[in-house]
């Protein structure tokens, strides 16, 4: 202890001990710039090279391996369907996949330039980032989906934050009041899908699109917003989640509120844990927490949140696609998944009693995607930041490529992790 003081004594007196400095040793976030810097040079090489096109990017092009598929989702592959043996053209492959606006990832590519320009204060992020959010604007006369919080939220939401007008708060608002259009009464959700045989799908992404209605209720003042919000949230809860705190991926119900079905239409099978609705999940109520104080949502998502530290097991904590997906070398891990998880963690650190642990986590998650073995060099990955995700492998679709929300939610996690951490850009 005397020898402890001693050294400290010393310090203050700006001397140093046995040839040892005394400022404490400061950490390298060369790892941090790096990622940083690399995301905005991906994105304004890819704004330049979509200039004009009137879309947004979304991923690459990519074939897939019949057997691969097969043991991936424990089938005979001769069983798999003939619409899934479709591969893309030759012209295609490798190539940058875009999307038109009323894709629901349309909305992530504005939102990154935005958080690109947060980070870095770069004013052609802004100019870029005002420019594709603008071709967003015809969505908020849509009603044909509930991803409308993903869509413009992600992009106006934030150019609310950063760059505010007059306008912005009618077409969030608007967009809320569609949103709330695929509310139901009896049932107490919000309808995600308009397609397929169910009777009225909810999917666990949903919980996502709550943030819109959130920052409608700020801009408007008008509770209905919270009450659709949180009656989708409760019935979420009480009906979307097994004991273990995973979750499935789409509940249906029937016209009187009952379940009609379950299913994990994105995952390896029904009864599986597919890895982005674990995180869609921990990241919803987390928000739900941080909107209505109310104990039982943080509760659930550190609850959520546990479920994933412990189910994990892969070293670097990128999960795999599935959780119950057979795993080796070749199985595909996703990206975006982390990349939601580490966000979510982030902010719940600061709400949870033992918040070091979620942010802990996060943090290795962040390290882990902001490696060479996630993070693309400039110029290469078709200007995406991120590589390894998986879209829908049950679907042949987007397996280990990059995402465009994968992208988002990792630059999202960023801008969190440094407000936390009080680090400036230019002091890295």
């Amino acid at each position: 202890m005397k020898f402890t003081k001693l050294i400290t004594a010393i310090c203050t007196l700006g001397a140093t001990f046995a040839g040892v400095s005394c400022q404490s040793q400061q950490e390298d976030y060369g790892w941090l710039k790096n990622g940083i810097d690399t995301s905005v040079s991906q994105l304004l090489s890819t704004s330049k090279e979509i200039e004009g096109t009137g879309k947004m990017p979304r991923s690459i092009w990519v074939g897939y391996d019949l057997d691969f598929l097969g043991w991936q989702l424990d089938i005979d592959p001769m069983t798999i369907k003939d619409s899934l043996r479709a591969q893309p053209s030759a012209d295609r492959l490798g190539h940058r996949r875009l999307c038109d606006i009323y894709d629901w990832t349309s909305g992530f590519f504005p939102g990154s330039l935005w958080y690109a320009y947060e980070l870095t204060g770069n004013s052609e992020l802004q100019t870029e980032a005002s420019k594709f959010t603008n071709l967003l604007n015809p969505i908020r006369y849509y009603k044909g989906t509930h991803d409308l919080g993903f869509m413009m939220n992600c992009s106006y939401g934030n150019a609310l934050r950063l760059s505010p007008n007059d306008t912005i708060p009618a077409v969030l608002t608007e967009t809320a009041d569609n949103l709330c259009s695929r509310f139901d009464e009896g049932i107490g959700a919000i309808r995600s899908w308009d397609f397929g045989t169910w009777n009225f799908p909810v999917i666990i992404d949903n919980m996502m699109n709550l943030d819109l209605l959130f920052e409608a209720a700020k801009l408007t003042g008008d509770s209905k917003y919270l009450e659709v919000a949180k009656r989708h949230a409760d019935k979420t809860m009480s009906c979307h989640f097994r004991p273990d705190r995973t979750s499935w991926h789409v509940v249906s119900y029937n016209n009187d509120g009952t379940v009609e079905c379950r299913q994990t239409f994105q995952g390896k099978n029904d009864d599986s844990a597919w890895a982005r609705g674990q995180a869609w999940g921990v990241y919803g109520y987390t928000a739900c927490y941080r909107q209505f104080k109310d104990e039982k949502y943080l509760d659930f998502a550190c609850s959520i949140a546990d479920m994933i530290m412990s189910k994990v097991t892969t070293e670097d904590a990128i999960p795999y696609w599935d959780y119950d997906a057979p795993a080796d070398e070749r199985t595909p891990r996703d990206a975006s998944a982390a990349a939601v998880t580490a966000s979510a963690l982030f902010e719940l650190s600061t709400f949870a009693k033992d918040g070091q642990k979620y942010f802990d986590y996060a943090e290795k998650i962040l390290k882990s995607l902001s490696s060479s073995d996630y993070l693309a060099e400039p110029g290469t990955n078709e200007g995406f930041i991120l590589k390894h995700s998986v879209g829908s492998l049950h679907h042949g679709s987007e397996i280990d490529v990059p995402l465009n929300y994968a992208d988002y939610y990792y630059l999202e996690a960023i801008q969190r992790y440094m407000n936390l951490k009080n680090l400036k850009y230019n002091k890295l």
